[in-house]
């Protein structure tokens, strides 16, 4: 009975102590993978990554994590040189195949999301003197669209007073276009432009975070607080 009592004890000591050495390894890793992400290149600023599953140490000897998370509030996406912030980035990658010393990395398959917010949203698209091929409004002719959420699947816009209806958003791979807007019967006060259709304006990000790209199905998204963007990848390269 004591010998079976010593076992046991020793059994939950070295339990204990390689439970510790996972979690520390698993943190010195987490840590290491995020410095790496940014010096690659394909984050903007250092995420928070979480390597999930237990243990961590036979996922190393395989060389292959199970299911990594990264998130940051500070991300860019940028068009054209032109950069804005991307709120609330998180994002899921399963199947990470890793070399020696982390100095690769593969992901096989990956999913996130991120928000744009609208004010930002409208500093992508064209001024709305170009969006009316030419023709200026005396208020608000040279500014840009103020745009807000309008709905499922909406967005609202106007030129100062001058609403230009609601829009549909979509995405083609990573470029993003706004259509559908078009003057009301106030702007014919203005200029005579009522009922003016307004030419398609679209976009294209060039950078992506996590070397991620726009999902090809549902990839934008109009919500109370921005338009959503929804990314996806498969055997995308993140370190290397």
């Amino acid at each position: 009975m004591r010998g079976w009592l010593k076992a046991t004890i020793g059994l939950v000591v070295l339990s204990g102590l390689l439970l510790g050495a996972d979690r520390i390894a698993v943190g010195v890793a987490e840590d290491e993978a995020a410095d790496r992400m940014v010096k690659s290149g394909r984050m903007g600023q250092r995420p928070d990554v979480s390597i999930e599953g237990f243990p961590f140490l036979t996922q190393v000897v395989s060389r292959r994590l199970d299911d990594v998370r990264i998130s940051s509030d500070g991300l860019t996406v940028e068009n054209d040189g032109h950069q804005v912030a991307l709120h609330s980035f998180k994002a899921r990658l399963s199947g990470v195949s890793v070399g020696d010393s982390l100095n690769t990395a593969t992901v096989a398959t990956g999913s996130g999301s991120g928000v744009i917010s609208y004010p930002d949203l409208a500093q992508l698209l064209p001024p709305a003197s170009q969006l009316l091929g030419g023709v200026q409004l005396p208020v608000g002719g040279n500014s840009r669209l103020n745009l807000s959420y309008g709905g499922p699947g909406k967005i609202k816009a106007s030129l100062g007073p001058v609403s230009v209806g609601e829009a549909t958003v979509r995405n083609n791979g990573n470029t993003i276009t706004v259509e559908g807007l078009k003057l009301s019967s106030l702007a014919e006060v203005f200029s005579g432009l009522g009922n003016k259709k307004i030419e398609p304006a679209g976009f294209t990000l060039d950078s992506m975070p996590a070397g991620l790209s726009l999902a090809a199905q549902n990839g934008v998204t109009p919500l109370p607080e921005g338009l959503q963007l929804s990314f996806e990848g498969k055997d995308v390269k993140l370190l290397g």
